[in-house]
């Protein structure tokens, strides 16, 4: 880390994921290695799905400690953004801080969030153009996300969208630890939010061949033979990073550090990424944060379960680390793939088991691939962990890492 950047931490996080709908029972699923995924109903777009339901959503704002009055009107994406940036506002105890709001900015992991309700707008438009709603024009915009949020938490500083594919939410993460470094702001709230695609969307990905196909046995899982690609899980999920000197200013105590990141492009439009790419990005955040491959005790892998993408994950972890041989996981084996929201949802995962000191297990990899990482197996690892790394990759070779220190 250059001397003179702040150091960033996090204060604060909030989950709604198919693994759970607050922080608490994420944190027990992940040490259960408890998978959400499950076959689907003939009627279906996809044969596999990690369901979010309105039920869990609705539980999750409930824990959130926001007023009903704030979810009113709201667009599905936007009630899961403010239930989980509500939780992790309220594990922060940003509700009790006299905090100038100037100094207050809010970043949006995602992009192309609402596909679903544009679809069913289309519907509607056909039977009746009356039946459109109006407020469709400032909801289809995923920068209502921004307006709604920083309302809503009265944010005043700067405020962002980010898109990157399956990157978003770690791109998103990136941004808000520069603004605060940079002194632009003493508390960024990051959320990755939730993606709702159309099911011609969802189905694109099928036929695309990046998702599970219906013919085979099982999901398959990520670094196993039997994987044949991802499975759809809805999520959403908010980090409140902030200076360590704010953090110490209002005696709270951090969760984790970010010591370092590092983002970057492969050239490519296609969704085939590259060994140099993502070796680049794990070796520049190492260098970022001033932590040697030996020092990392995780890595909490993209590992979306592509043949490929696993092969290449792989191969990067390999020309980086070595034979120090961390430990290796992977959320989405068990929460499925949140698409815009997914390396949000793998950074607050490398957050918790940093804090709580657990390796969470692979109950999926029975046969690794040639190649494959040190991964955890059925069980979870207690240990000690003093310095985690989260991937997150994405479609037309957005290649993204965070290094992430403990707070003892």
């Amino acid at each position: 880390m250059t001397a003179s950047r702040v150091r960033v931490v996090t204060t604060g996080i909030g989950v709604l994921s198919p693994l759970g709908p607050d922080v608490s029972r994420f944190t027990a699923a992940l040490r259960a290695g408890r998978t959400a995924i499950a076959r689907t109903g003939p009627e279906d777009t996809v044969p596999y799905r990690a369901e979010l339901s309105d039920a869990a959503v609705a539980e999750g704002a409930a824990v959130s400690d926001l007023p009903p009055t704030a979810f009113r009107r709201a667009s599905r994406p936007v009630r899961a953004s403010l239930a989980v940036a509500g939780q992790a506002w309220r594990a922060a105890r940003l509700h009790h801080a006299d905090l100038d709001p100037r100094r207050l900015s809010v970043v949006v992991g995602g992009h192309n969030l609402n596909g679903a309700q544009s679809a069913a707008a289309t519907g509607r438009l056909q039977r009746d153009p009356m039946l459109v709603p109006p407020r469709l024009a400032l909801q289809f915009q995923d920068t209502d996300q921004v307006g709604t949020l920083s309302e809503t938490f009265s944010i005043r500083g700067e405020g962002m969208t980010v898109g990157g594919a399956s990157a978003s939410g770690q791109l998103a993460l990136i941004q808000g630890a520069r603004l605060v470094s940079w002194g632009v702001a003493d508390v960024c709230l990051v959320v990755g939010a939730l993606a709702e695609p159309a099911p011609a969307e969802l189905r694109s990905f099928l036929n695309l061949g990046a998702m599970v196909p219906t013919a085979g046995d099982g999901p398959g899982g990520p670094f196993d033979r039997s994987h044949r690609g991802f499975v759809h899980g809805p999520a959403a999920v908010a980090m409140v990073l902030e200076s360590a000197g704010s953090a110490r200013r209002r005696d709270v105590r951090p969760i984790a550090e970010l010591a370092g990141y590092a983002a970057g492009l492969d050239a490519n439009s296609q969704p085939d990424p590259t060994v140099d790419g993502e070796a680049d990005v794990l070796s520049r955040a190492l260098a970022d944060a001033g932590v040697s491959p030996g020092e990392v005790d995780l890595i909490s892998a993209h590992g979306t379960g592509s043949p490929l993408g696993d092969r290449v994950e792989a191969a990067a972890i390999a020309r980086v680390f070595g034979d120090t041989q961390p430990w290796v996981n992977a959320p989405k084996g068990l929460a499925g793939h949140a698409l815009t929201a997914a390396g949000t949802l793998t950074a607050a995962a490398v957050a918790v088991q940093l804090r709580d000191g657990f390796v969470h297990p692979n109950p999926w990899v029975r046969d690794p691939i040639d190649g494959a990482p040190r991964l955890v197996g059925a069980a979870a690892v207690d240990a000690p962990l003093r310095c985690a790394v989260s991937n997150a990759f994405g479609f037309g070779g957005f290649n993204s890492a965070l290094v992430w220190r403990s707070c003892p």
